[in-house]
């Protein structure tokens, strides 16, 4: 019988936790989160004198610490082992895993499960991204259209009360850039894309009145009339972009549900990351995790800044 991921060493013990994650975060050996310090010679593994994982003194600045400090794991009471395990989890199922069903899996309270996936997500984001395309590269942009904007009631045949998204996917890298966007006029979409696509990028959109002048700053802008069902004319098409947006949807009716506006942000950078590092790239499962691991350095929140950021 083959063996499950699960039987690797860093999801079973915590020795075999903190073995890995050193490992990735640390590949030349301990690192100061205090002072930055990372001359061997003066770092030392506090064995035997203490109950705590992992730990560490800096004869620098002469404090202890840990790999967890500084990333998402910092003031977690929860086993590094679990912590591998969730971020495995939620890397390799396509359209996301739930709060409910990770409250399931750990014997946790809700409250934990969200917070933890929160941190997750936080991980998966992108820090400061050059401009996607370039010279021979198309990029294809769409906007559309999710859940309930907080505070608006429901309204028939109208989008004005949804949450807006535009997402960009290069078709060459197979990477994709999603933005929360307060509206769908040019005033909104135009910079988003101009701070994001390289100007000598092709672009492929709709005949949606934002992208209208787009033909001006960039190499080529090709669009499709969906209003009379043209859908793919020659290489003009939209279809990857749209393929993107399926998968999004997919995820958050049928896996999440429920997002407040709030956090929309964090959930795009989730599928952002899977589809950006998806197998079709050759990024296996392993592989996917082992990047978002590397993504946890420097991004720790609090439960209280998460449950009221904006």
């Amino acid at each position: 019988m083959a063996k499950s991921i699960f039987d690797a060493p860093q999801f079973k013990d915590e020795d075999g936790a903190f073995a890995y994650v050193e490992a990735h975060l640390w590949p030349e050996g301990p690192v100061c989160p205090h002072c930055g310090n990372c001359e061997q010679q003066r770092i030392r593994k506090m064995q035997g004198k203490t109950t705590r994982r992992g730990l560490y003194k800096c004869n620098e600045c002469r404090k202890p610490f840990t790999v967890r400090m500084g990333t998402i794991f910092e003031s977690s009471h929860l086993a590094l082992h679990l912590w591998l395990q969730v971020i495995h989890l939620m890397c390799a199922s396509k359209k996301g895993i739930s709060t409910r069903q990770i409250q399931r899996m750990l014997s946790c309270s809700m409250k934990t499960a969200w917070f933890l996936t929160h941190r997750i997500r936080e991980a998966m984001r992108g820090g400061s991204l050059g401009p996607m395309g370039g010279e021979g590269s198309t990029v294809e942009i769409d906007e559309t259209f999710i859940g309930r904007k907080e505070g608006m009631a429901k309204a028939k045949k109208a989008y004005h009360h949804k949450q807006k998204v535009l997402s960009l996917v290069d078709r060459s890298s197979g990477q994709s850039r999603s933005f929360v966007i307060d509206g769908t006029s040019a005033s909104h979409i135009v910079p988003v894309v101009l701070e994001n696509v390289a100007k000598e990028s092709t672009i492929m959109t709709d005949q949606w009145v934002a992208y209208r002048d787009l033909g001006n700053v960039y190499a080529r802008h090709d669009t499709v009339n969906h209003n009379i069902n043209e859908y793919v004319r020659g290489d003009a098409y939209t279809n990857t972009v749209e393929g993107f947006f399926s998968i999004f949807k997919r995820g958050m009716k049928g896996i999440y549900q429920h997002c407040r506006e709030r956090h929309l942000h964090r959930y795009l950078a989730e599928f952002d990351f899977r589809y950006s590092n998806r197998e079709k790239l050759e990024i296996t499962d392993t592989m996917r995790a082992e990047i978002a691991l590397m993504g946890v350095v420097g991004k720790r929140l609090t439960y209280e800044t998460t449950s009221r950021a904006n």
